[in-house]
């Protein structure tokens, strides 16, 4: 008995086969996901009135902005919060589409460094076409029109944040397959495209030479 003791002692038996990574059972996907649910929650629940009228001045044409003068501190920070949020959402979806495609990726790199590599490419992508807004409308249009412009694009960009959220929570826990990812976030790309393109034809399509202006936008 004792000798048959230290054999098993001895043998340190099978190794057991590793679990690939899925972002269903990251801990830090399912963390984020519940801050972004908080965050918008509180934005809705206390910039409420301030998002919907958000909503109408997209829809309707107004000779002046208003996010920049009547907006309070507390109202710039949730769509900030917003914008942000929609950033994270976006870097979860790529996180995942490319789970899907290169799976292998995720046994090279961390999980973690990968989702913040994502996020900070979506919002170094926001910034920039913000910059460039700004230097368009500098260069072709004066303060008030550019700054209505302006107003629209993030209206657009934390809406299209609560649009992200249910898709995000279906592709991470219902195991969206990568034909439905790809379309149903196409749909959501191209319906912002449309609507930029309506704010666009409101803002600045008033003769045949504004034409140039959309090559440019």
């Amino acid at each position: 008995m004792a000798d048959l003791h230290a054999v098993q002692e001895v043998d340190p038996g099978f190794e057991g086969t590793p679990i690939s990574y899925s972002p269903r059972t990251d801990d830090a996907i399912a963390l984020t996901l519940l801050a972004c649910f908080l965050l918008s929650s509180i934005a809705l629940a206390r910039g409420k009135k301030f998002l919907s009228q958000q909503v109408k001045d997209f829809m309707l044409h107004r000779e002046r902005a208003s996010i920049f003068d009547s907006s309070t501190a507390a109202d710039v920070r949730y769509l900030l919060v917003l914008v942000l949020q929609t950033c994270v959402l976006s870097g979860i979806t790529f996180l995942n589409y490319f789970h899907d495609t290169c799976p292998a990726l995720m046994n090279h790199v961390s999980p973690l460094l990968l989702l913040g590599i994502y996020v900070g490419f979506c919002l170094a992508y926001f910034l920039l076409k913000w910059l460039l807004y700004m230097f368009l409308g500098w260069t072709f249009f004066d303060k008030n029109k550019t700054n209505m412009w302006l107003e629209s694009y993030s209206a657009l960009i934390y809406y299209v944040g609560f649009a992200l959220f249910p898709f995000v929570l279906f592709l991470v826990y219902f195991d969206l397959s990568l034909t439905n990812l790809v379309i149903i976030g196409s749909i959501i790309l191209i319906f912002t495209k449309i609507l930029m393109f309506y704010k666009w034809i409101k803002l600045f399509f008033h003769q045949l030479s504004g034409l140039f202006l959309l090559i440019l936008y």
